[in-house]
């Protein structure tokens, strides 16, 4: 019974499929066009084909000197320079000093999560644009607008935007003490003794600066918890005398010192001499 449904179908099947296949086999083929400009002898050879992308140059001329610098090479520098720009921000300005001696604030109040570290970091980033504007303005003057209008050459662009950061840091450096730290790493490298400071060479200058900052960002953090140890200590003495031994004296005293900090105006005072401390 099963053999004769499937004899059936295959007979349906086969009875819509033949009449299909004869007329496909009767339709006569489409004519092949010819292309436009193609040979009239009836010639497969294809036209050329048009490009999709146009040619486009990758070189950048200087208009005043006519010379060329291949786009590549300007890429590289770029790029190079956009990995190194937080670093640069960071050691070769005043934001180290600044976001240390910050979070000396943040520790000697005894705050563990309050401000924020990203707070403090973005306070630290504005403190330092307002300090390092005049130097900032001066590169983009004589540096970043030449180059872009053509007037100057990278290299010289780049001298350009060195000068006003190399007497920033000098400037920051004007202490005996500082120009110790200079004469140590010019004599580690084996250096003569500058006679001016615009002997001393730049991969010189960088880390001597940065020793310097952090010198004098520790030095403020001292001072700054001079008055909070001394809370901390009336306080550890009261819970003794009263028998409180279990109590942490952190958590009395951190009312303390957050109502002196406000009531001398903390971050004012503190905000201030940061900022007077670069001039």
């Amino acid at each position: 019974m099963k053999a004769r449904r499937i004899i059936i179908g295959l007979g349906i099947i086969l009875a819509f499929c033949v009449p299909a296949i004869k007329l496909a086999a009767q339709t006569p083929p489409l004519p092949v066009l010819p292309f436009p400009g193609a040979a009239s002898e009836g010639t497969s050879r294809l036209p050329p084909a048009t490009p999709l992308v146009p040619f486009v140059d990758l070189s950048v001329r200087n208009p005043t000197s006519g010379n060329e610098v291949a786009f590549s090479i300007q890429l590289l520098l770029l790029l190079t320079v956009l990995t190194l720009a937080p670093s640069i921000f960071i050691l070769m300005t005043s934001f180290l000093r600044i976001s240390i001696v910050l979070d000396f604030i943040k520790r000697a109040l005894s705050l563990q999560q309050v401000p924020p570290n990203q707070v403090i970091l973005g306070i630290s980033l504005f403190i330092t644009i307002f300090v390092m504007w005049p130097t900032f303005d001066t590169i983009y003057q004589r540096s970043i607008k030449p180059l872009t209008e053509g007037n100057i050459s990278t290299s010289e662009a780049f001298l350009e935007a060195e000068a006003p950061l190399r007497l920033f840091m000098f400037n920051q450096m004007r202490a005996e003490s500082s120009r110790d730290t200079i004469r140590l790493f010019m004599a580690m490298r084996g250096l003569e003794r500058p006679a001016t400071l615009a002997d001393v060479p730049t991969y010189v200058l960088i880390p001597a600066f940065i020793l310097n900052e952090l010198t004098i960002a520790f030095k403020i953090g001292i001072l700054l918890f001079i008055p909070f140890i001394v809370i901390d200590m009336v306080v550890a003495s009261a819970l003794m005398s009263m028998g409180m031994m279990m109590l942490p004296p952190v958590m009395i005293s951190m009312p303390f010192k957050l109502m002196l900090f406000i009531l001398v105006d903390g971050w004012g005072l503190l905000t201030g001499q940061i900022i007077r401390s670069f001039v």
